[in-house]
């Protein structure tokens, strides 16, 4: 990742983020497990509050997935409430893991 990209603003995502942290989730549209991943996700931010969900469509946004250097969906990003990356993380997650990945996002 490089320097302009450590941190994902949401200029670069087209959404607002959290007060306190967010959960990126990057997905295409055929991607079973995307749609598993976007339930918990949403669970886990719909839990603490100040914290957002979004979801960025990976077809639609080749440009930001080649500068992530994305290799498949899903694929998520835990972002301090500064944008800072804390996590990333390919396939679909376990809640227990968003849940760890979001407590190093609050501290």
């Amino acid at each position: 990742m490089s320097a302009e990209t450590e941190k994902l603003g949401a200029g670069l995502l087209g959404a607002e983020l959290g007060a306190r942290a967010t959960l990126v989730q990057f997905s295409s549209a055929f991607c079973q497990p995307c749609r598993a991943t976007r339930r918990v996700l949403e669970d886990v931010a719909d839990m603490v509050e100040g914290v957002a969900h979004v979801e960025v469509d990976a077809e639609s946004r080749l440009d930001l997935v080649r500068e992530l250097k994305i290799q498949g969906t899903p694929t998520v990003f835990v972002l301090a409430a500064d944008g800072r990356v804390v996590r990333r993380a390919g396939g679909q997650p376990r809640k227990a893991d968003v849940i760890a990945a979001l407590g190093e996002a609050l501290r």
